[in-house]
């Protein structure tokens, strides 16, 4: 069996493709597959791909109508053989070893789920991000990284689960990674910096418009999935934690850089009416009132008046 399936996708991305297939090919660990998955590239990015599936026999394209980040991610799913499953975006690259040192530890701990840290890539620049390791579901819903790039996952798991990434959302990844979290029993961690994610304007996750709104859908997914799976009642507290966590801090910050004026004003408004709405006693959580720090106190300070003030942030 295949050791790892690494699944690219590819959406106009030519000037990044080649470097990111060069940190693939290039890997230490041997037995990997690498399946890039094109959603309907309108630039040249093809034709370097081609290059690299006539010279490396693990190197496997896909072609498909345009249909978003998530589709092209469930599509490549279907061709994986691994025995873990990777996800690397198109204008990503790796660290040569990191693959061999993931599935290194994923073998030895006999891990679900494999994580490690990164980079921040900004041009010549780069930053650190060194997540807090956690142990156990409850731990994973509060702390956990839920970017889908920087772990790999046991496909076993993925098959039994029957989780894909939902299609026409951004925020993806959050939806995804909740999602699975029951039907993780270990999670390992690789410490080292292993992928370098490069930022650049007019990426989807660098667009701060109307479809911010979208992490109203994909919790309330995720809210809705624990409820049917009767998974609801044992991580209530930490599922609303998450919620209140998500709005109050990374989804308002993003909403401040809107430049429609309106657009920012109404998303603020809806944001703080959809919180109170699905959690009305938020405030009262047993995680936001434990081990206080300066997020936490942050949130607790936020309310109907206080909230308004980030809509004067132009």
């Amino acid at each position: 069996m295949t050791k790892i399936s690494v699944i690219v996708p590819m959406y106009n991305v030519e000037n990044y493709i080649r470097k990111c297939l060069e940190s693939l090919v290039n890997q230490t660990l041997e037995d990997i597959e690498i399946i890039v998955v094109d959603d309907g590239s309108r630039d040249f990015g093809k034709n370097i791909v081609k290059e690299y599936v006539e010279t490396y026999n693990n190197v496997k394209y896909y072609t498909k109508e345009n249909g978003g980040l998530s589709s092209a991610r469930n599509y490549g799913m279907k061709y994986a053989t691994g025995e873990y499953i990777a996800f690397l975006d198109g204008d990503d690259y790796i660290d040569k070893k990191a693959y061999e040192k993931m599935y290194e530890k994923a073998k030895k701990e006999d891990s679900d789920i494999v994580e490690c840290n990164f980079y921040w890539a900004y041009g010549r620049r780069k930053k650190k991000d060194i997540g807090e390791q956690y142990e156990g579901k409850s731990e994973m819903i509060e702390k956990a990284r839920v970017v889908a790039w920087n772990k790999l996952y046991k496909r076993e798991i993925l098959e039994e689960a029957q989780i894909e990434f939902p299609k026409g959302l951004q925020y993806e990844d959050v939806e995804f990674f909740y999602k699975l979290v029951p039907y993780i029993e270990k999670v390992s961690f690789v410490k080292e910096p292993l992928i370098y994610y490069v930022q650049r304007n007019g990426s989807i996750s660098n667009s701060k418009n109307e479809k911010t709104k979208d992490i109203f859908t994909v919790l309330d997914n995720v809210i809705s999935f624990y409820k049917q799976k009767n998974f609801y009642d044992k991580y209530k507290e930490e599922l609303e934690y998450t919620y209140t966590r998500i709005l109050l801090c990374s989804s308002f910050k993003r909403i401040t850089e809107i430049k429609n004026k309106n657009v920012k004003i109404d998303l603020l408004n809806k944001t703080w009416v959809k919180l109170n709405e699905t959690f009305p006693n938020w405030k009262e959580n047993q995680i936001l009132n434990t081990n206080l720090n300066s997020k936490k106190k942050y949130m607790k300070s936020v309310n109907r008046f206080t909230y308004r003030i980030y809509a004067k942030m132009f």
